[in-house]
Formats: structure tokens, sequence, C-alpha cells
């Protein structure tokens, strides 16, 4: 079908689509029950010597003793195989290539048949009558003809069926059809409910399929049935590993600083280490020797929030800290309270919990008291009238809350003086003195005289809001502009004695600390955190991006990774020095990116339809290409580096051959039979074959190197093996889908290179790792959190040491160490890529 309607035919188009997909559920339904009659008759012809058809006057069928079912699969199997997207069709008779002439997995023919029950098509829509199959390669199942008998009839054959015979024809049909009832589930669920997964009798099963046990499984994703073929070399599926990896993740690295909607997020311990925070993360950092680089530098985390934390406050004695979280949803939509932690910031451990229930849609703001050593939380909430709450720290108590009826909108930071008095900045760029003063006797109120506060100074210090100030040990202050992203220096009497410039590709000032001797961290609106002073000036030790991101991919021989997303940057990292190596603006959103398998180019997907291909050392881009109008939403280059494939919203894949080391290209080809946009898509190991998902759930192969033919015949390719394994629907990780999905809770997989383990990516904020293969209904996995967004991507570096994820609009950056079993080496034995059917080999993994 066409992509996107034209004009004024929507509904139309619509019905259209409703319609064939039912057709295409119906037709694999069809075929399905076929399998089911053509076996139901085998069973009676074998184990019914007193049937009807015996009975008058037939001889009985003779089993010749050397046909008989391989080892590799049941002895009631009977496939029956259907392409979805494609509504082509075939019923297969197997038999093993490499096993003894004769040696079939599938049932011998009938007396009189040389042909299936009904009048299948092969592959190319030829009439399938001659019997002659496909041949397939070296120790797979494949087609042949089935057996014929001399002294009987053709079963399918009008020419050749006597009128007699027929009745006889009719009556075993309908015996078939009876003992049919028999094979099926007592599960008759409707189609429409949510059934994500199903294994023709494996655990897990909720509602009935016609799958035969061996040939294929068949998973539900809004109601749509995906069938995935079994490997010929894997027996059983309960024979399949089971339980999480042997592979553990540990949180290494976090890119990125939330700046652009938040502040007072940016703190000094006593320890010398700086506490910021990005997503569910808080950040412990102590920098090393250089920014990024070698000499002690090093993060640790706390990790025990639930959604994103939104502000932080350090306790007087420089040791303990309190951060509150937002508000959101879990993984079945209940709201999640938000809530206060104060913990340990030596150990880790928390301490206290503060609020459950009590504050609204988030905490926006919090600060210890002074005074009586830091026994008090003062706690704003994000609600309508912003309730302001003070808690006992030691009881978790609520003492006193009041509501802040108007929200101050015009003082954005204030700081307490030595003296008493406060110093405030405000939306036009003012810093004002307020002084203590006794107020006239007149004044009403209970107690006598009031101490009132009073404005006693006044300085226009930047040009826009004044985002942050910050009292430093020797008494003066620094205040930081979010306009001209200026660092001032005020001494008594808000006398100027210092400035200095942030660069703009840094963004406006947005928190200051004061760091050891005269050096000064700096949060800016671009979560960027800098380090340095107003002397010698700033330079970037932690960098992230600012808005959703999509795009990543990781060097084929180097710790490093490429990202990009809807802030138009981007960024090339440097996993080993955890530092930012360059970074460029697109003027464009990025989706999707590749490096080319020689590292020197890497390809990123525009979401205008255009696509770069970049040097990775000089940035100059070598190609700038556009196919359709529509978003690119995966780029992926063949193993050998010949082929560059770019998989679009508008339903097709564009081939192009590639040449001096990717700076070169040409166009191929065009893959069309997709019914809807690209999503992912892999290649083979010998770079001549693709497969490919799409929104409405297809699996679809592709022959690439044979002029971008579509593989009708779907069965056929369930041995081939991929360089990668990152499309999401498959029957090597059809497992990692959870239950009751609807079909976007996955939104990247991964597969590691060794072929041990795969990463998932999911729509609540977490990352999980599956053993590999992952193929049986609703698997268990390792799950980590941190990510305050769905997470959107995930990648293995080159050597499996490290596993990247990306956060969505929490424009975060995780990079996680990979520990136990699975680190680098050689590649284990897997079922998909071992054709033998014996134990040993078929089920090491």
């Amino acid at each position: 079908m066409d992509g996107a309607a034209g004009p004024g035919e929507g509904p139309a188009h619509e019905t259209l689509q409703t319609l064939s997909q039912r057709l295409r559920v119906q037709e694999e339904e069809m075929e399905l029950v076929k399998a089911a009659l053509a076996e139901a008759l085998r069973l009676l012809r074998l184990h019914g010597p007193s049937t009807s058809l015996q009975s008058s006057g037939t001889p009985a069928p003779t089993r010749d003793s050397s046909i008989t079912a391989p080892p590799g699969l049941p002895p009631t199997c009977s496939p029956s195989l259907v392409s979805r997207g494609t509504q082509t069709e075939e019923k297969l008779e197997m038999e093993s290539s490499s096993g003894p002439p004769g040696l079939s997995n599938g049932p011998p023919a009938l007396p009189g048949a040389s042909e299936e029950p009904s009048g299948t098509q092969s592959e190319g829509g030829c009439s399938s009558s001659s019997g002659a199959g496909s041949p397939g390669p070296p120790g797979v199942l494949r087609p042949v003809q089935p057996l014929q008998r001399s002294d009987t009839p053709r079963r399918n054959s009008s020419s050749s069926s006597s009128p007699s015979e027929r009745p006889r024809q009719k009556l075993s049909r309908k015996a078939a059809s009876s003992a049919n009832l028999l094979l099926r589930s007592g599960s008759t669920e409707s189609r429409g409910s949510k059934d994500p997964l199903s294994s023709p009798g494996g655990p897990g099963s909720r509602r009935s399929n016609y799958n035969l046990e061996g040939i294929s499984v068949k998973m539900f994703l809004r109601g749509r049935p995906i069938t995935m073929y079994i490997p010929s070399g894997i027996r059983s599926l309960e024979e399949l590993p089971s339980g999480p990896p042997p592979e553990t993740l540990s949180l290494d690295w976090v890119y990125g600083y939330r700046g652009r909607d938040s502040r007072s997020n940016l703190f000094v311990l006593r320890s010398g280490e700086v506490v910021y925070f990005i997503a569910c993360v808080v950040v412990l950092y102590r920098p090393g020797g250089g920014p990024g680089g070698p000499g002690g530098g090093g993060q640790r985390h706390y990790r025990g929030h639930t959604d994103c934390v939104r502000c932080l406050a350090v306790h007087p004695d420089g040791v303990r800290v309190a951060s509150g979280q937002t508000a959101g949803v879990d993984k079945d939509g209940k709201p999640l309270q938000p809530v206060v932690h104060i913990w340990d910031s030596e150990t880790l451990l928390k301490l206290q919990e503060i609020g459950l229930g009590a504050f609204e849609r988030g905490v926006g703001a919090l600060a210890f008291s002074a005074v009586d050593q830091g026994a008090f939380l003062c706690v704003v909430d994000d609600s309508n009238e912003h309730m302001l709450s003070v808690w006992d720290c030691s009881r978790g108590v609520k003492l006193a809350e009041i509501k802040k009826y108007k929200k101050p909108k015009f003082i954005p930071c204030f700081v307490f003086l030595p003296d008493g008095d406060i110093l405030t900045g405000d939306s036009e760029g003012n810093i004002l003195t307020w002084g203590r003063s006794v107020s006239d006797s007149k004044t009403p109120g209970r107690g006598g005289t009031k101490e009132t506060y009073t404005i006693v100074a006044q300085a226009h210090a930047h040009e826009g809001s004044i985002f942050a100030l910050c009292l430093r040990r020797d008494g003066t202050v620094l205040s930081g502009g979010g306009r001209d992203r200026r660092l001032v220096q005020w001494g008594p009497g808000l006398v100027a004695l210092q400035e200095a410039e942030i660069p703009e590709h840094f963004g406006a000032v947005r928190a200051i600390a004061e760091g050891l001797g005269s050096e000064l961290l700096v949060g800016t609106t671009k979560n960027a955190l800098l380090r340095g002073d107003l002397a010698q000036g700033f330079s970037p030790v932690i960098q992230g991006h600012t808005d959703e991101l999509w795009g990543l991919c990781t060097h084929p021989s180097q710790n490093r990774f490429l990202t990009c997303g809807h802030d138009r940057q981007l960024c090339l990292w440097d996993g080993e020095g955890h530092a930012l190596a360059w970074s460029m603006d697109l003027k464009e959103t990025g989706l999707c990116a590749d490096f080319h398998p020689s590292g020197a180019v890497v390809v990123v997907g525009l979401n205008t339809g255009r696509w770069l291909v970049l040097d990775t050392e000089t940035r100059e881009i070598v190609s700038d290409v556009t196919d359709g109008n529509e978003q690119l939403s995966v780029v992926r280059y063949s193993p050998d580096g010949l082929y560059l494939a770019i998989g679009s919203h508008d339903n097709m894949i564009y081939i192009y051959s590639v040449s001096s080391c990717g700076t070169k290209s040409s166009r191929f080809g065009r893959c069309m039979g997709h019914s809807s946009f690209i999503t992912h898509l892999d290649w083979s190991k010998d770079g001549n074959f693709i497969m490919s998902n799409s929104g409405d759930y297809e699996i679809l192969y592709w022959d690439v190197a044979g002029g971008c033919k579509l593989l009708r015949n779907r069965y056929e390719s369930r041995d081939r093996e991929w360089a990668t394994y990152t499309c999401v629907l498959g029957f090597h990780v059809y497992g990692v889908w959870p239950d009751g999905s609807d079909g976007t809770d996955i939104n990247s997989l991964c597969r590691s290179h060794n072929e041990r383990v795969v990463a998932v990516a999911d729509d609540f904020c977490k990352v999980h790792l599956f053993q590999y293969p992952c193929a049986r209904a609703k698997a268990p996995s390792r799950m980590y959190s941190g990510h305050g967004s769905h997470v959107t991507s995930v990648r293995f570096t080159h050597d499996d040491s490290y596993l990247v994820s990306l956060g969505g609009k929490d424009a975060s950056i995780f990079q996680w160490r990979v520990l136990g079993a699975g680190g680098s080496g050689p590649s284990p034995v897997t079922p998909s890529r071992t054709p033998s059917l014996s134990p040993a080999s078929s089920l090491d993994v």
C-alpha cells in the first residue's frame, strides 16, 4: 500500500488500510488451518486403519521406514508459512538436504496426491504443481516434491479423478476438519485484546494460534499477528537459555548537566566534589588534572530517585545533601508522588525521606537553615499556590506551611551577607541591598516594635536578568547575567572589582559555585559545566545536549561514539577521557547516524530527508544528499562498507553503493514494499541482504545484491546471519517485549558484538540487559534506572566494554560499564548460527 493518503482521501485510505490488514490476518489463519488439516489427514492415514476410506475398498497406504521426521522437528510438524507484508503464501513440505534420501520432516504424500490440498503458488507467483522446490543452502530445510504412487490418481487433478473417488475426498476433508478441532487449543480470546506474546504450546501463551511446534512462533502487537520462523538449528524453544544474563551494568559516566531549566543546581561539598544533577541522577564529580583528562577526575552517583531531580541543597556540614524530584508516572500509568531525599554524600546512603504525599507536581526549591546547624529544611513545591513548608530534618515532620499566592517572577536569586543584609538579583539586571531597620512605633502588630528590611543600596549590574549570586569566602559577591553572559565580582558597597564573559556557545550563566582556592565552577543554560577563574577564563569539564536525543552510533575501532538530536548539534564523545571531542551545528534536527567500517567518515540522517557524510577528523562535509521529503529514521553501512542503506518515513529504503572509504556514493536502488515508515534495519554478514522493521510491525527481507528485491518467502531467511541486530522484531529478540505491550514500548535494541547479550531501551526510562538469543516469551532481564525520560537508543562500543544509552527529553547520555562474563572475546556458538541439529552444538550458548 502507499504511504500517505492524498488530499481529500484520508478516511477512504484509512478504511482501505484496515481492510487490507484484516485480509492479511485471514490469509495467515487460513494457511495455518490448511497446514493443520494436512497434518490431521496424515494422522488419520497412519493411525486410523478402520476409517471409512479403507472400509470403502481403498487400499491402506504403507509407510516407508525411511520416511521419518528428522530430530530437529517433532513428528507432528507440518509447516505453514505466511508472508504478511506481501500477501504471498507458501505451504512447503520440508526435507533436510544434509540427511539421507527420503528424510522428511513434513507429512508424506497422501494416496494419489502430488500437490498440496489447495493450489498454492511459489515465490514468483507460478503454480507449484510441478513440485519443484526452490533450492536452499546446505544443511537447512528446503521444499521438495512430495512422494508419488503410480497406482493412485492425483488428488487435486480434476482430469484424473473419477466420480467415485470425489465423495471419498470430501469425506477425508470432513474427517480432517473434525480432527483439527482436537489439535487446537481451547482459548478463543478476541484478537482485539492486547496479547503481546504467544508461543505455540509454551508458557505465556494467552490465546489460540495455529502455529505448529518447531516451525514458527507468533506474537501479537495491538491485535496484529507477527509470525517469526524458527532457525533450523533449534529443536525446541524450551531448550533455549532462560534467566537473566551473567553480565551486569555499572554506571560509569553521565554526560550532561541540567542547567537549561533549573536554578540552584550546583554546589561544592566539603570533600571538594562538585554536586549537580541530570535526569534522575545526582552526580558527585571530582575534577581531575585538566578538563576531562587524567589526574584523578571521576564521578559517583546517587541514584535513589524515581523521577527527574529538580533542585538541590547542601547542609551546613558540607556532607549531607537534600534533593527534590518531580512527580511522574510509573510503567502502568500510576502517578509517582514528588518527594525530598536527604542523603549522605560520603556513603551515598539515604538518611531521610521527607514529604511523600505532601507536595504537588514537584519540588521546586530547597534550603537548609543556617543559624541552628541545619536542623530544619525549607521546601517550596510546584503547586499553583507554591506551598512553602518547614520540616524537621531528623524526624521528617512538617512544622509549618504557608501559601505563596504570588509566584516570585522578578527575583531569581538572593544571598545572605555576614552582617545580616540581603542581596537580591532581579529580572532587570539590578542588585538590591536590603538592610534591617526598626519600624515606627505606630506600626500595628503584636510584640511592640518590629524589625523590617528596606532597600538601602542599588546597582545596575547586568543587561537582562540576573540568574545567580554567590558569596565568596573572602566576603565578595559574584553575579551571573543571563543575557550578557558576564560574571562580575563585587566588593563592599557594590563596587565592581573584576569581570569575565562566558563564550556564547556555552550559553548564559545559570549557577555559580566556589571551588578550591580561586577556582570557580559555572553552570550554563546550554547544559555545560565550566571550570576556571575570572583572570584566566573558563573551559568546559562537563558538556551535554540541550534537547531531545535520538541519534547514536559507536566507532568501529575506538571507544568513541556520536550523538545528535533536536538541538541540531552533532557531537563526538571520547569514552575514555569522558569528554567532548568535537561538536558542530547541523542547522537541522539529526535523528540517526552510523560510522563507516573504516571509521573515516560518519553518515547522519536528518528530519528533512537529507543525509550528510562527514570526515570524522576534519568535520568536512563530503556528501550532502536528499532522498524524499520526510524524516530519515535509520542509516546503516553494510559490514564490508560497500553499501549504505537509508530508511525513510516515506516507507522506502534507499540503497547507495559506496567507494573511497565512504567519501563517494551513488544511487544503487530502492527497496519498496513496506506499508509504513521504516524504523530499524540490519545487514547480513555477507553484505548482500537486509532485514527491516516498519511502523506497522512488518518484518521484511531484501536481496540488495540481487537488485533490491523483496524476498517474498520469509521462511528461507530463518538461518541467515546478521552482522548487527538492532531490529526490535525478530525471532532472536521477540522475548524482550513486555506483557501487554502496545508496540511502541521498545524504542531501540542492540546485540553485543560477541553475540551474548541484548540491550534494550524502553519507553519507561529503563535500560534492560537480556541473554541472546532472547526467544522465550516474557524473558527475564537485568533492569537499570537513571534516565528521567523515554530511553531512545542503546549501542555497545566496539569491544563490548561499554554500553551507551540516550535519554529522550532529559537530554542525558549514560555510559555503562559491562561487567561479568560478557567482555571481549570470541563469539560463542548460538542456535541461530548452527544448522546442525545435534544437542551439543545447537544448544551451546
